[in-house]
Order: C-alpha cells, then structure tokens, then sequence
C-alpha cells in the first residue's frame, strides 16, 4: 500500500481498537455469507474478517491507513450481523467504531468528498436542532407545494437518473411534525413512568410513529414524558467515527433524562436505542459520566421490547392484513431483540405474519450510508426488495427511522405496491379498531 497522504501512522486516541478484542477472531469465516457487502462484491476486504485484517495491520503499524485502505472500512455498514453469525463473540461493531474514531482524532476530516460531506452533516446539521427544523421546513413545502409530486411525475424523466435518484429519497413531509414536550401522556393511574426519545429527525421524518408510540403507551397505563433538552442520540457521529461529538450529546441526554426522574427510557428507533445502551462504554473514560452512563445505559428500552413486557393484548381490534417484518439491523443484531416484534404482531386478531427468507439481512440504510455510499446501498438494498415481493405482504414492518426511509424509497422506485410502517403504529391501528 502507498504511503498515507495523512501522516498518520497507527491508531490514535483513548479509542485505540484493543488487541484483545481483535484476538477472539479466529479467522472462521462464518461471518462472510452474513456481510451484505462481501455478498455484494465477494471480495474479503470487503467482509468483516478482511477488515478485522486490516484495522490489526494498522494497529501493528505494519501498513499506513491509506485512502484505499480506508476505503474498504468506509464501506461497511455496520450492521453488526457478524455478530450474530460470529462464534467467538468478536465485537465488531465496538472495533469499527473505535477505529473510525481513531481514524478521525488522527486526521480524517482532511480527507475530501464523502468524509467532508459526512462531517459536515454531522456537525453543523442534525447535531444542531435549529437547523434540523430549518431544513425539514423547506421540504414541507417542497411536498406541499405540489412539486415533489411533479418531479416525481412527469418533470422526473427530465432529470439526470442520479439526481433522480437522489431526490427519491427526500421523505413525503405531509403531516405536522412531532416536537411536543413536557408530559405528552397522563393516564388516571399510571402503573410506570416513563422517557420518550424524540431524536433530532424523527418527529419531523414520522411524527406518525410518536404519536402512535404516545398512545400506546399511555394505553398500557404509562406515563409518558419527552424532557425538553434532550438532544441527539448520537448514533451516526459513533459510527462515523466522531467520538468527541458522541460524548457531548450522551452527557447532555443523561442530564436531561435524569431530570426527568422516570423507571424506562423509551426508544422507538432501533440505531438510536442501542447506542444509547452504549453509553456507558462511549463514557468509560469520564470520570464525571462513567457510572452515570452504566446507570443510565440499564434503563433505555426499545419501545418494543417495552411493550411485549406489559400486559398489551387487552382491548386489541381485527386488523385484515398481510405484514413482513425487516429485522432492524440495530435491534436484532446489536440488542439482540427479535422476539418482541413478532410477539406484538402476533397478538393482533386478524393480522397474518408473512416472514422473508432474510428478514434479518441489512436493507441498506445504514444511517448515512445510502447518501455517502449510494451505488453498495442499492445493491444491498435490491435483495431486500426481492425478498420482500415473494412474501405477497400488504405492509412491511421496521422498528428503525433508516429502514422506513430506505425501503420506502425503494418500493417507490421499484413501482412495488406496499406500505411501510413501524410495529408500534399497527398496534395503535389495532387498538383503535377495537374502538380504545
């Protein structure tokens, strides 16, 4: 490999990738035939054993951390469905995104393109709330103009196919956004109390999915509030490799929702949840945070998770559908929760379950990664469409913001009929038809 035009040599940083966890793989390949981008290309440096090689050779200062070799680390999706597949318990996504973060304090952010892009949505975009509102704003009245719906029609086939590509996936921002703060639910004899995550996107991209979330909960007897200065969960700056801005927004969510003095923190966006569960190791280094973390990190739930907790089968109507579930990368193989969904949709009188071959194979989305890594995200994404027109299935169910937004553009593109929807929001549907 030639030499970094980064002068930077080996990993940098309290976030240095540590050796023991490099040393429990054993080099099975198990892990190859789950890599969405091994299946993809069929290239080992494009799986996760082949980039395990890669970040050791780094770590040993054996080679630089070339643009090329980035390149191959830049392009894992960090599903973590290695390691689920993986029988020596490599923790992979751990090992990632300690060497992205490693990567960034040793000079990333001078490289060009996708890095810039990447850094400067992070930064300047979702970490800021002002800006978020701003933006989602303006494409509210791009979609209720009525001229999204014209480049989606016949003004569309004047368009260059990437930047129609591209425009596929803004959201349809036809509903008013979710910013409500404070107790957003009171039932008369609320058996917990609970914190909803409202996230920096997520009210204004599918206020459809909080809303339904408050009412579910509150249906099940909780309490339910969304602490004022709660902020970004920052999941995507972890797995970009931005760890100082990570830190910052889990220091802020700890106060916030320590403030509010609650039994379970609620999440209903799966990548949001387990990097939450994730903060006591992002803060392991804090003196001020660590055990606050450790604290805190033991009380987030997914909503899901939550709920197939309590007693929610009472008062359920007939829904008559065919539903698929997509496994939600981040709620399957980083929380390990697969059950919780199914038994949600299990419950509802009249709703049939139609599982894809791979339910659990990643769509795609991956954050950020279908913007910065268009061309692999619609070939991991193309399977996943397949998959999901041989089960016949009227609805598809998610469990994460990412999933919704990419299989929603990809029905669209496909011209596939379907919805797309959160577990949460078919039983809130369910407890509506039954008049709750």
């Amino acid at each position: 490999m030639t030499t970094s035009p980064l002068n930077f040599v080996g990993f940098t940083g309290e976030d240095t990738p540590a050796l023991t966890d490099l040393q429990n793989c054993i080099h099975c390949g198990f892990c190859l035939p789950s890599c969405p981008t091994y299946i993809a290309t069929g290239q080992e440096l494009e799986s996760p054993r082949g980039r395990l090689h890669l970040i050791r050779n780094v770590l040993d200062q054996k080679v630089a951390p070339t643009d090329r070799l980035l390149g191959h680390l830049d392009l894992c999706l960090q599903c973590r469905a290695c390691e689920t597949a993986c029988p020596s318990g490599v923790p992979y996504g751990r090992i990632m995104e300690d060497a992205r973060a490693s990567i960034v304090a040793g000079g990333i952010t001078k490289r060009p393109a996708q890095w810039t892009l990447r850094m400067l949505l992070l930064r300047h975009v979702i970490a800021k709330p002002n800006m978020v509102v701003g933006i989602f704003s303006l494409g509210r009245l791009y979609t209720r103009s009525g001229l999204q719906r014209l480049v989606r029609g016949p003004l569309g086939r004047l368009l260059p196919k990437r930047l129609r590509w591209l425009e596929a996936q803004a959201p349809v921002l036809a509903t008013p956004p979710y910013r409500d703060r404070g107790t957003v639910a009171s039932p008369a004899a609320p058996r917990a109390r609970v914190a909803l995550l409202t996230g920096c996107m997520h009210g204004d991209l599918y206020p459809q999915t909080h809303r339904a979330t408050v009412r579910v909960l509150e249906r099940i007897g909780c309490e339910v509030v969304a602490p004022a200065d709660q902020a970004c969960c920052g999941a995507l700056h972890s797995h970009a490799g931005d760890a100082e801005a990570a830190r910052d927004l889990a220091r802020r969510n700890i106060e916030a929702f320590e403030a509010a003095k609650v039994d379970a923190i609620i999440v209903n966006a799966a990548g949001c949840g387990a990097a939450m569960k994730e903060y006591d190791r992002l803060l392991r280094h804090d003196l001020v945070f660590a055990k606050r973390a450790e604290h805190f990190s033991h009380k987030v739930k997914d909503v899901l998770e939550f709920i197939a907790e309590q007693p929610f089968t009472e008062g359920l109507g007939t829904l008559d559908v065919d539903v698929t579930l997509q496994d939600s990368c981040h709620l399957a193989h980083a929380q390990k929760i697969r059950e919780a969904p199914r038994t949600l949709l299990r419950a509802i009188p009249g709703l049939r379950l139609h599982e894809m071959k791979t339910p659990d194979r990643c769509c795609g989305a991956a954050g950020l990664y279908s913007m910065v890594q268009s061309d692999m995200s619609r070939q991991v994404l193309a399977p996943k469409l397949e998959d999901i027109a041989h089960t016949g299935a009227q609805v598809v169910c998610t469990s994460n913001l990412g999933c919704t937004m990419q299989i929603e553009v990809g029905l669209r593109r496909a011209g596939m009929p379907g919805r797309v929807s959160h577990v949460v929001e078919l039983l809130d549907e369910s407890y509506t038809a039954a008049g709750r």
